[in-house]
């Protein structure tokens, strides 16, 4: 059964006076690229919006855009996006119909000799960032929500909010959908050093991935008996 939701108060993000009163994602995403509320814009390569249709039902949110997306401007294109698309297939997902997006629209990142290596998002970088969040939400209007990894998580569920006890559980009656799960990022398991953890924990995000099909399926059969 799910359970209805519980979502802290929303507050004002740094980046509220770079976002436009409208529903356009072209527009947000225009604008976007021109945001300065926080430190990250200097790093970045591009700015990385979301991406999908606006009919999206799901929209899947993870914690900020890596190194291939940062150079190409897309969203979850490298090897954590590639892992996405082949469970997202084997669940019976058409990536296509799905919308996906970061909570921080940055790549943050540190040298490590030629390499660009992915560094968390500060608090008050995925708070600058959250407008933008939200002004998607509103324009998507989806039916379910996945969050990938504790940032996408606790920026929507509060920061006492834990994947660990709460992983795969599908929460009704959010302030922006009427469903939301919160799962596993695929680049935490691709990190994984243990095989076994790693395939336990893949094995996991499938079957979460498959409630939320399962979710969305049988409210569609609902609505149309």
């Amino acid at each position: 059964m799910p359970t209805r939701a519980s979502t802290p108060a929303e507050k004002p993000s740094a980046s509220t006076e770079y976002i436009p009163r409208t529903d356009s994602l072209a527009s947000l995403q225009l604008a976007a690229g021109a945001c300065k509320g926080c430190d990250l814009y200097q790093r970045g390569t591009h700015v990385v919006f979301g991406e999908g249709p606006r009919s999206a039902r799901l929209m899947l949110v993870g914690e900020q855009p890596g190194d291939q997306e940062d150079r190409a401007g897309k969203p979850f294109i490298g090897p954590a996006g590639r892992l996405l698309d082949r469970v997202l297939a084997q669940v019976g997902l058409d990536r296509g119909e799905v919308y996906v997006t970061n909570t921080v629209k940055h790549f943050k990142w540190e040298a490590r000799g030629t390499r660009r290596l992915h560094v968390k998002p500060s608090a008050s970088e995925v708070q600058a960032c959250r407008g933008w969040l939200l002004a998607e939400l509103a324009a998507i209007k989806p039916t379910m929500i996945v969050c990938l990894g504790a940032v996408a998580a606790r920026s929507l569920l509060g920061r006492t909010f834990s994947v660990t006890r709460s992983r795969g559980l599908v929460i009704g009656d959010t302030a922006w959908a009427p469903w939301l799960m919160a799962t596993y990022h695929p680049s935490a398991l691709l990190r994984m050093p243990d095989e076994a953890a790693r395939e336990a924990a893949l094995a996991h995000f499938t079957d979460d991935l498959r409630r939320a099909s399962e979710t969305l399926a049988g409210l569609k059969a609902s609505r149309a008996s």
